[in-house]
């Protein structure tokens, strides 16, 4: 299943996409099937069932997959007049995406999780995973503007697979790990050079307003997907600048999983940012850098194309 966040009416709402790209309000057609069962209390138990928020439906777990899978089926059956009547379907064209999780609770990035980008950015091979954070304000969803910030040119793309953790747990086993991951998305984990190298951490640089483009779609586990077995591909105005696969990832998403839940309780909506492969622009000679009026785009296999303008912040004012 393909989920997305989106807004409506200054609401941020969860839908599914359909194979022809329309656009499925789930919480809608959950209480539309109450209502044709007869329900008096078709809105709330869609509500209760099937929220509009993908933290609450996240969090509700495969109960509310499968009643959201109840939902697509009972929409599929509705002719186009009562699809539009009630609210219930759109053209994906139409709708104004949010980030794939809107407000994660966390979201903890891995760097240096790919052999050739550590040797390109001239640093060791850890023995075990290096992790920072990034804050939920930053993101930004496929379409916005990623924003250069006025205080610096040296504004950096790194494509990543995102892991989007769907059951709640602490000190988790690889063996068990996937069990607890929701699905999967797009991360580019853009990022400011000159401040993340003037000191040792890399808070600064990582956490710029505008600088998170994460989404377009989250993609469900249930689909078979293999987070072991994709292309990862960087574009700068239709120029390639990555091309990588998760299967030369240093740490896979089970061992991640594993010593990120070692110390830190994970819940419904965080995320996990698994690192980028080499290809980014600081490395490069001369260096390269995003510039204002560019496209950058990150497409994983199966997960779509993460696609946002380059705009100055000084325009933006």
């Amino acid at each position: 299943m393909r989920l997305i966040s989106h807004l409506q009416s200054g609401e941020a709402r969860l839908a599914a996409v359909t194979e022809n790209d329309q656009v499925v309000d789930l919480n809608r057609a959950y209480a539309a099937a109450e209502r044709a069962a007869g329900s008096a209390r078709a809105a709330s138990i869609a509500d209760a069932r099937v929220p509009a928020d993908i933290l609450a439906f996240l969090g509700l777990g495969e109960r509310a997959i499968e009643d959201a899978r109840a939902a697509l089926a009972h929409v599929a059956g509705l002719d186009e007049t009562a699809r539009v009547r009630d609210l219930l379907v759109m053209p994906l064209g139409e709708v104004r995406l949010l980030p794939a999780v809107p407000k994660p609770p966390k979201i903890v990035c891995v760097a240096r999780n790919y052999a050739d980008h550590a040797k390109e950015a001239g640093r060791s091979v850890s023995e075990i995973p290096i992790l920072f954070a990034r804050f939920p304000a930053t993101l930004v969803a496929s379409g916005e503007p990623v924003i250069r910030p006025s205080v610096s040119e040296q504004l950096d793309w790194e494509g990543e697979l995102a892991v989007v953790i769907g059951r709640a747990g602490h000190r988790i086993s690889k063996a068990s790990a996937l069990e607890h991951v929701a699905g999967y998305s797009i991360f580019n984990d853009v990022t400011v050079r000159d401040f993340q190298f003037r000191v040792t951490q890399y808070t600064a640089g990582k956490n710029f307003v505008g600088s998170g483009p994460f989404g377009p779609e989250l993609r469900l586990r249930e689909d078979g997907l293999d987070p072991s077995e994709m292309e990862i591909v960087t574009e700068v105005s239709g120029e390639v600048m990555q091309r990588g696969n998760t299967r030369d990832m240093l740490f896979d998403v089970p061992a991640i999983i594993e010593h990120v839940s070692e110390f830190i309780g994970l819940e419904p909506g965080d995320v996990i940012a698994m690192g980028t492969p080499a290809g980014v622009g600081f490395s490069r000679t001369p260096p390269r850098f995003l510039r204002p009026g560019e496209t950058v785009a990150v497409s994983i296999t199966g997960l779509g194309r993460l696609e946002n303008p380059i705009v100055a912040e000084e325009d933006l004012k």
